[in-house]
């Protein structure tokens, strides 16, 4: 009896090997975003560590952003692996329709703001976007958790959690009133590591100048290095003395932040953003991750520490140019004459359609004819407190919003869109019926599970590259904003915009593979929850796939090309599509009238294409 005993307990043993042998080993990730990298601008002499990353292991060579290509709306998707149809983040800006505490009472706020998401979170149930974030979930399942970087889309990952105590936070209002507290742990580490407990500001970084007066002409060195020492020095080193599995996700406001404010190209589209304080913000975001792989491969974290990087959009340079616009036709203080002024669209609706025009982010002032509106948005109508149209302003798009639901309005604001040479395709609210000339907001993926209002129509903005080799690395757009013809912004439906940067390296993913299938950003998300062995229960079906082509050992899909076009309207505009299908997941290329969108003409094919 003891030798069977013994017999079986030796057994259970090598069982035991064999089981733990199967079992994958925990993994940590890193997601590294650098904000507003162009893909075709990361090589070995601008970004030599991504380079050197992505050569190592993958790199994706068809990347999307998701429409419209702003940070919030890609953070949500990286954040859920829900495309913005379920997540309701339609845009940096969105129409909230309540005045929000934290932005001014605007019923237009800008979601960069660590106050401004407590709130629309508090009026949406506690979790505006609906859906389950991997930083929530990865910290219920006992992983250490943070998010270090910019303001807002920092936050974005563990938005419902406000207390400091769960996933670590650091972002622009650290130490701050408005900042969302240290955790307990990290206070001792920074104390520890001589490092303060405020984050810098941008400093010169963030002058963006006038019409007058070139923007910065310095990358955000400082405010960058603090957020860098703060991942190095105090939470990996923390992480580590856990012994858990970990999540971490460094968010870099370069070289989007640069790029917006670069003062190398004031009034002229070239160089635009490819002058000298562009490439040293890409220099910058890059030094970042060489810290950060230094930092995992002196804390003996590397082998078992997978690390992807993307970016949330591409770029484009911004011109203000029209020569259908009444506003471009105005004086206004600060533009320069014939220029298309900060809230244009708002402007023009308002005039085209004969009624008022008030600035939600000013109280709701009626704006005078010599006025635009301070943020660019618009409250359209009699009363600000009821308006008809409401305008949310982005840049490289435009959200238009109708209270109402009123259909035959929507038709007027659609022809009056149309007859500006600035707009490059519509998409409408299937509630307001079809509309020649326009796709619905389905076929990109807008219409889904969302709480927050979804937009009656999103207008694309005209797009167009300055004639480099590479005509994604040198585009231009126009755009709602504040900022100058020669700086930089995002948001359209060019090729420039919604092609972003994506790579992997680390245990989970293949050695130097160049994968050619097409991969966004909502498959991040989901790809995260598979290597962090999350499951997240979705509420909507507007979702991304797990990057299984990337993968050791995954399998690789078959895709295909294909074109959307609509109905064209009386004047003949027709809004095309230009998308990517894995399966049922779509990609979008480029959008808009062709000859008015970059990439477009080049990546539309026939409907019937073959899959590759």
């Amino acid at each position: 009896m003891r030798r069977f005993f013994v017999s079986c307990l030796v057994g259970l043993s090598i069982l035991g090997a064999a089981q733990a042998q199967a079992q994958p080993q925990p993994r940590n990730v890193v997601l590294f975003i650098a904000d507003g990298l162009r893909d075709g601008m990361v090589n070995a002499a601008n970004a030599p560590a991504m380079d050197g990353l992505m050569k190592a292991g993958v790199r994706f060579t068809n990347t999307h952003s998701l429409f419209p290509t702003f940070t919030m709306p890609n953070a949500t998707a990286m954040a859920t692996g829900h495309m913005l149809g379920d997540t309701g983040q339609f845009g940096n800006t969105i129409y909230t329709a309540f005045p929000v505490p934290g932005a001014g009472e605007s019923l237009t706020p800008f979601l960069e703001s660590d106050p401004v998401l407590g709130d629309v979170d508090a009026h949406f149930a506690g979790n505006y976007l609906n859906e389950e974030t991997i930083l929530r979930a990865a910290h219920a399942q006992g992983l250490s958790t943070a998010s270090i970087g910019k303001l807002g889309p920092s936050l974005i990952f563990d938005h419902t959690a406000r207390s400091g105590q769960d996933s670590i936070l650091v972002d622009d209002s650290t130490g701050r009133p408005s900042g969302i507290p240290l955790s307990d742990d990290l206070r001792t580490r920074l104390d520890a590591a001589g490092l303060p407990l405020q984050a810098p500001t941008r400093g010169a970084n963030g002058l963006a100048g006038t019409a007058d007066s070139p923007g910065t002409l310095a990358a955000n060195v400082e405010q960058q290095g603090y957020f860098t020492d703060v991942a190095t020095k105090a939470v990996l080193p923390l992480f580590k003395a856990r012994g858990k599995p970990f999540v971490l996700v460094y968010w870099s406001r370069d070289p989007d932040g640069t790029q917006h404010n670069q003062g190398d190209s004031l009034g002229r589209l070239v160089p635009g953003i490819n002058g000298p304080t562009s490439l040293a913000a890409i220099r910058n975001a890059d030094a970042n991750l060489a810290a950060l792989l230094g930092a995992l491969k002196a804390l003996g974290l590397a082998e078992t520490t997978d690390v992807i990087v993307t970016s949330d959009h591409g770029f484009s340079t911004i011109s203000k140019e029209s020569g259908t616009s009444f506003a471009a036709s105005q004086a206004y203080k600060g533009v320069p004459k014939g220029q298309l002024p900060p809230g244009f669209l708002a402007i023009d609706l308002a005039h085209e359609l004969g009624l008022g025009l008030f600035d939600p982010d000013a109280r709701g002032i009626r704006l005078a004819a010599d006025a635009f509106p301070s943020r660019a948005n618009g409250l359209i109508g009699a009363d600000p407190a009821k308006p008809e149209v409401v305008v949310a302003a982005n840049g490289g798009s435009d959200l238009v919003y109708l209270p109402n639901g009123d259909r035959a309005l929507a038709r007027r604001v659609v022809d009056a869109l149309a007859r500006q040479d600035y707009v490059s395709g519509l998409f409408v609210s299937a509630t307001l019926g079809p509309i020649p000339g326009t796709l619905p907001l389905s076929a990109i993926a807008l219409d889904g599970s969302a709480l927050t209002p979804m937009p009656a129509i999103v207008v694309n903005f005209r797009s167009f590259s300055t004639g480099c080799a590479d005509p994604t690395t040198c585009g231009v757009e126009v755009s709602d904003t504040g900022l100058q013809q020669g700086q930089g912004m995002h948001g359209s439906f060019s090729r420039a915009d919604t092609r972003n940067v994506m790579g992997a390296a680390g245990p989970s993913f293949r050695a130097g593979l160049a994968s050619a299938v097409p991969a966004s950003n909502a498959d991040l998300g989901k790809t995260i929850a598979q290597l962090l062995g999350l499951t997240i229960p979705g509420k909507g079906r507007l979702v991304g796939r797990v990057l299984t082509e990337a993968l050791a050992n995954g399998s690789t899909p078959t895709f295909a090309r294909a074109e959307l076009r609509s109905e064209p309207d009386a004047t003949g505009h027709v809004t095309a599509l230009a998308y990517q299908s894995v399966g049922e997941i779509r990609y979008f290329d480029a959008a808009g009238y062709p000859g008015r969108t970059l990439g477009l003409d080049s990546t539309a094919v026939p409907a019937a294409a073959e899959a590759h």
